[in-house]
This record gives C-alpha cells, sequence and structure tokens, in this order.
C-alpha cells in the first residue's frame, strides 16, 4: 500500500474508534468499508482485532455500569449466530446476504424512529444477540441489533454494556479466524500500525463523551447504524457497477 492509503485507513480507524468507544459500536460499520475498498484482504481479522483493543478499554473505563445479565444473554444468542452466520455466507452470497442485512437494519431504523423500543427482556437479547452474530460473521457489520435494543440505557451504561458484548464476540472470532488459519502476517502488521489511530480516537472519545446526552447517545447510535447501512448499500452497487 502507498502512503496516502495508509493515511485513509488510519483516518477511518481513528473515526470509527472515536465513534466505538463513543456509542459501544460502530468499528466495522465505518471502518470496513473504507478497508474494503482499499486492501480488502485485510478483512476481517485487522478489524476485529482492532475492535477488541477498543472494547476491551472501553470495558475497563465502564466497568461500574456493565449490564452482566443483558451481556450474558446476548452472547446466549451470539455464539450459535456466528455460526449460523458462518453457515449462511458457505451457501448464499455475500451480496444477497448483504442486501438482507440492509433490509432488517432499516425496517429496524424506521420502527425505531417511529418510537420503537424493544424492552431488553430476556428473549429480546438472545435474538438481538444472534441477529448480530450473523450480520458480524456474514458483513462484518454486527452493532445495529444491539444498539436497537439497549437504545434506552445512558452513556456509560450503552458504552460498557455494549463493549463488553463484543469484547467476548470479537475474541470469539479471533481464536475461529486463528484455528482456521486466515489470520496473515500482513494483517497483523497493519493492526499494529494502526494502534496510535486506535489510541487516538479512544482519548477523543473522552471528550465528546461528556456533551452525549441519553437523548444524543440514542441519535447518535441510530445514526449509526443508518451511515453503516448506507455504506453497505454503495459497496454492493459498486460492485454491481
Amino acid at each position: 500500500m502507498t502512503g496516502a492509503e495508509y493515511a485513509i485507513i488510519a483516518g477511518a480507524i481513528f473515526l470509527a474508534a472515536c465513534l466505538q468507544a463513543s456509542s459501544g459500536f460502530g468499528m466495522g460499520m465505518l471502518a470496513a468499508p473504507v478497508i474494503a475498498i482499499i486492501d480488502p484482504e485485510l478483512l476481517p481479522a485487522t478489524l476485529i482485532l482492532l475492535a477488541l483493543l477498543v472494547t476491551v478499554m472501553v470495558t475497563v473505563t465502564e466497568r461500574q455500569s456493565l449490564d452482566l445479565r443483558g451481556t450474558g444473554w446476548a452472547l446466549v444468542g451470539r455464539v450459535p449466530g456466528s455460526m449460523l452466520g458462518a453457515w449462511l455466507v458457505a451457501i448464499t452470497s455475500r451480496e444477497g446476504m448483504a442486501w438482507v442485512v440492509v433490509a432488517v437494519v432499516l425496517a429496524g431504523l424506521v420502527l425505531a424512529g417511529r418510537g420503537w423500543v424493544p424492552r431488553p427482556g430476556r428473549t429480546n437479547l438472545v435474538v438481538a444477540g444472534a441477529a448480530s452474530g450473523i450480520m458480524g460473521t456474514a458483513t462484518s457489520i454486527g452493532g445495529p441489533p444491539m444498539a436497537l435494543i439497549w437504545q434506552g440505557h445512558e452513556g456509560p451504561r450503552l458504552r460498557g454494556t455494549m463493549s463488553a458484548f463484543f469484547m467476548v464476540g470479537s475474541a470469539i472470532s479471533m481464536a475461529l479466524l486463528w484455528l482456521a488459519g486466515t489470520v496473515t502476517e500482513h494483517m497483523l502488521v497493519l493492526a499494529l500500525w494502526m494502534v496510535p489511530a486506535v489510541l487516538a480516537g479512544y482519548a477523543v472519545s473522552r471528550y465528546v463523551n461528556r456533551f452525549l446526552s441519553r437523548a444524543r447517545l440514542r441519535k447518535l447510535a441510530l445514526g449509526a447504524s443508518a451511515l453503516g447501512s448506507a455504506m453497505l448499500v454503495m459497496q454492493l452497487l459498486l460492485g454491481l457497477s
């Protein structure tokens, strides 16, 4: 890659890390499309490693506000959801699966815009966790289902709970990718080079968080979902052209 391409990826990682640390998700939605355009061979391991770093830092920072019960039930769905996502990828084209994801996310956003706030009960958490596992495995964008189910949480609780969920999910994904032999030296080297961008994004998020009220955080979470869907649609349309 050229120096300009490294800079573009670093900029995307910086913004994605700031969003992830502020809202509890968003790393894949903002950074994955950019990386995919420049060097798709870096996905998904590079981004998962960097997301793991962010989620560890946020989980530790917001540990007093974690919804451990909710995280546990969401992870009950996440594990089989990830396995189902891998199976669906094997039998369905990535484009077809991505269009399904776009439809599901946009439908959820419309409902949320109309005031729909799904109750974070046991069943809904398991279903959202499973949907996140499927979407994350198939498209690298697994945040929207969890943002919808946890949108009513206060800032620290939302960030901490989302981060704890994705921290465990990312660790599981990395372990599976490592066992499958799909983690290359190229991925690890770039991830190492991008650590300063992640740390800078996290540092800026600590300042941004001071201005995020519950209403603003909800708008940020739902807006990030919409942005991720829009970027995914652009990817798909570019792939068809």
